[in-house]
């Protein structure tokens, strides 16, 4: 089953909510725990075991095991089996981007399913062009896995980049749109959707921009970063049922309690569904 299948399937199931795992040194001493690989540890496992049962999605920042090396990612590998076991389809966020046989490596790492780093889905960086994505495109095919690809996020340097102009033979168009043309083309004739997915801030103006890619949507910033349902309906109109707000600390924050996390994911995806339909 293709990813795009199975993130609808998801869905559809539990949810649009998308909650991201992301081990900030403030959030482990909020947690009670000290800021080293034991503290990651029980902080992580905690969270997936509060909030994998209930979101379609979970979407752990690869950064912030990586920063405790070979024993911060032997903890991002457990929270990845732990999530799938519990029915989470995981989305990592690792953001990579390269070309030619390190974009290969890159996507053999986290998309091939004998990785113990394989995941449902991962971030990815065009901004070496959009051509170099095409080993991460073919093992994403190879394996029915997704993609999400950076193209108008939220963050206060991004448009020096994104709302940049072409020089191509669409001369004219936004970086931006320019990623959502090719994301478009990757899931033409997709059903129910395509894998291929973009990722969009959920705080952003959107205007200009064409966001009916049969493809799932990441929005981050939902939630604890101002985002709301209503952002949500205004940014992405009638593509608003494909997107996955995605939120970590206003979840994160009420831990160590496993009710209150659970609860918070519970209520946002009811309010999601009852706006968005």
């Amino acid at each position: 089953m293709t990813f795009g299948a199975r993130v609808t399937r998801a869905m559809a199931e539990r949810g649009p909510f998308c909650v991201g795992i992301d081990p900030h040194s403030a959030l482990l001493h909020a947690w009670g725990y000290d800021d080293d690989v034991a503290g990651l540890e029980a902080f992580a496992l905690g969270a997936v075991e509060a909030v994998a049962p209930h979101a379609s999605v979970v979407k752990p920042q690869s950064a912030f095991y990586e920063r405790f090396g070979s024993r911060g990612i032997a903890v991002l590998e457990r929270v990845i089996a732990e999530s799938r076991a519990a029915g989470a389809l995981v989305l990592l966020d690792v953001k990579r981007g390269d070309i030619g046989s390190t974009s290969q490596a890159y996507a053999d790492a986290y998309l091939d399913p004998a990785s113990p780093l394989a995941s449902d889905a991962i971030t990815i960086s065009p901004y070496l062009g959009f051509g170099s994505l095409l080993p991460f495109v073919d093992t994403a095919r190879r394996h029915g896995a997704g993609l999400f690809v950076l193209a108008a996020t939220s963050n206060k340097e991004g448009p020096e980049v994104q709302e940049a102009l072409t020089t191509d033979e669409f001369g004219g168009r936004s970086v931006a749109s320019a990623m959502l043309d090719h994301l478009r083309e990757l899931n033409a004739g997709a059903t129910p959707l395509g894998s291929f997915g973009a990722v969009v801030g959920a705080t952003i103006d959107g205007s200009g921009l064409d966001f009916a890619l049969n493809g799932p949507i990441l929005a981050p910033g939902y939630g604890e970063q101002g985002g709301t349902s209503g952002d949500i309906l205004r940014i992405f109109g009638a593509s608003a049922h494909h997107v996955l707000p995605s939120s970590s600390r206003g979840v994160l924050r009420l831990g160590p309690d496993p009710v209150a996390m659970r609860d918070a994911v519970l209520r946002a995806n009811d309010e999601l569904r009852g706006l968005l339909g």
